[in-house]
């Protein structure tokens, strides 16, 4: 993916998953949100499990795992399909990912460049730490502006 592209791309992503943000941190209802809504509803157990067309038992080992953080997303859409309600799943993070980037950018280039600067350093020969600095931002920018995969190896 070109540069432009990987900025557009990570721009549109971070757009999409702000809205998550205040949501970032929130509890889950002690018992998970399908016995809550349930609950609320004034759904029996067994009312619930007869609309969604599964046992009793079934319903309450979901809501189990729900609450411990064990279902699968496609069976927690069933079953609050069946409360009326809808699944919203997203990865929040926990800061911006453009700021995830520069940072391994910068990461690497440091390891890169004073890597050699210690090296030199030991032979009496090490740069400035001007030189260095300079040397470790023309790094970073090096791979900003190539192939974003490369930060990850």
């Amino acid at each position: 993916m070109s540069i432009p592209l990987n900025r557009l791309k990570l721009e549109q992503t971070d757009r999409a998953l702000a809205v998550f943000a205040p949501l970032s941190g929130k509890p889950v209802p002690r018992g998970g949100w399908l016995r809550a809504v349930r609950e609320s509803l004034g759904l029996s157990l067994r009312a619930q499990a007869a609309r969604v067309g599964v046992t009793a038992p079934s319903l309450f080992k979901a809501e189990a795992s729900e609450a411990e953080g064990r279902i699968t997303l496609g069976q927690l859409r069933k079953l609050a399909e069946g409360l009326d309600c809808e699944v919203v799943y997203a990865l929040v993070p926990r800061r911006p990912l453009g700021e995830v980037v520069e940072a391994q950018a910068d990461k690497l280039a440091r390891e890169a460049v004073l890597g050699v600067a210690h090296s030199m350093a030991l032979e009496e020969q090490r740069p400035s730490n001007a030189f260095v600095d300079q040397l470790i931002e023309d790094r970073r920018r090096a791979l900003l502006a190539g192939s974003w995969a490369k930060l990850w190896r």
